[in-house]
């Protein structure tokens, strides 16, 4: 096996569908913003202990505990500079990680407690997200999502689409499962069909099947946020699995599994890295790809991804590039973009190190 080592690891091209703005600031940021802006609820102004209360909170065994945590991120995303900050640093920080390609969500609502309107958001993270990714190479848009806890997702669905041509390339609902079907949003989800606009929808974290059954069967879901619950369909000893009717059409209908496997671990998806069900996925060829979820309460990256996966499968650099590829598939930007990024960047710069690897290794 070729030897893969964490600086091989930052320098393959990466492409992340789940990533969410308000659980990726950075520890400093959150500690500034709340002295410039008055946010006066921090658990703690030290930097690094700041940073140990955040990955803390995420390592609850519990969706709900989780994202308590948020609260103190989107405490400090109220003011448009604010906002506008903390994109700019996300692209940054993805770029610097080794992203050619990644669509961030946030819930613009949640900023706007202190006056801003839905589209001054937006418009925030826009500019951001082009400021911090200029001289990159990487492709950075935004999509919008809707608490799943509360009634205004037609609103939020309706602010996407308009925003489309401007940098917004999806809708989302997120939030608390449990009690919170996809259903009960399906007017929005019906508007973003007509629109002929792209949805994934955060469904099979925290709760099971039938969340995975709605967003795909009722809501026309593109993408499964998270998904993993999906192998609750599955049965059987390792090399002889049958695959349920849901399982079967979301793998023959190549539906992408946006998987977290660090903060499945923190949720109490799963108990380790070594037992996530990403391995058997990617086994049984379903569309897998690779996500971070929120970097600062699982306290990761995508090269820390990247290199769990290696540890605890094995993998190397020909998973990879198929899990990159797979995510790059299923990206709502538009069919010639993804094919510029593919040819332009994945499939050369993998070709380049697996190439070095080998030479290495010889």
């Amino acid at each position: 096996m070729p030897h893969v080592t964490p600086d091989l690891l930052r320098s393959v091209p990466k492409v992340l569908l789940h990533d969410h703005l308000d659980g990726g600031l950075r520890p400093s940021t959150v500690v500034e913003l709340a002295q410039e802006f008055g946010y006066t609820s921090l658990p703690t102004t030290d930097v690094a202990e700041l940073a140990q209360w955040f990955n803390r909170g995420a390592k609850r065994n519990d969706l709900v505990l989780y994202l308590e945590t948020f609260a103190h991120t989107v405490g400090v995303m109220q003011h448009r500079d604010a906002i506008e900050r903390v994109a700019y640093e996300c692209a940054q920080d993805l770029a610097a990680d080794g992203c050619v390609y990644a669509e961030v969500r946030m819930a613009p609502v949640l900023c706007t407690e202190a006056g801003l309107t839905r589209d001054e958001v937006v418009e925030a993270m826009l500019d951001g997200f082009r400021r911090g990714s200029a001289g990159t190479d990487l492709t950075i848009y935004l999509i919008c999502s809707a608490m799943r806890t509360a009634a205004r997702s037609l609103e939020i669905a309706e602010l996407a689409v308009r925003w489309r041509d401007a940098g917004v390339v999806g809708f989302d609902i997120a939030g608390a499962e449990a009690g919170y079907p996809p259903t009960r949003h399906l007017d929005a989800f019906q508007y973003v069909q007509r629109e002929n606009f792209h949805t994934t929808i955060h469904a099979g974290e925290a709760f099971g099947l039938p969340s995975i059954w709605e967003a795909v069967q009722f809501c026309g879901a593109e993408r499964l946020g998270h998904g993993v619950r999906i192998v609750d369909d599955i049965t059987g000893p390792p090399g002889e699995e049958q695959l349920g009717r849901l399982a079967a059409f979301v793998r023959d209908r190549r539906i992408p599994l946006e998987l977290c496997p660090t903060s499945n671990v923190g949720t109490g998806v799963c108990a380790s890295i070594a037992d996530h069900p990403i391995g058997m996925l990617r086994r049984l060829r379903f569309r897998v790809t690779l996500n971070t979820d929120n970097r600062l309460m699982s306290a990761t990256s995508m090269t820390h991804e990247m290199a769990q996966l290696h540890e605890a499968f094995g993998w190397g650099l020909e998973d990879f590039e198929w899990m990159t590829i797979n995510a790059m598939k299923s990206a709502f930007a538009p069919f010639p973009e993804r094919l510029r990024i593919i040819n332009g960047y994945i499939k050369p710069r993998y070709a380049l190190l697996k190439a070095d690897v080998t030479l290495g290794a010889g």
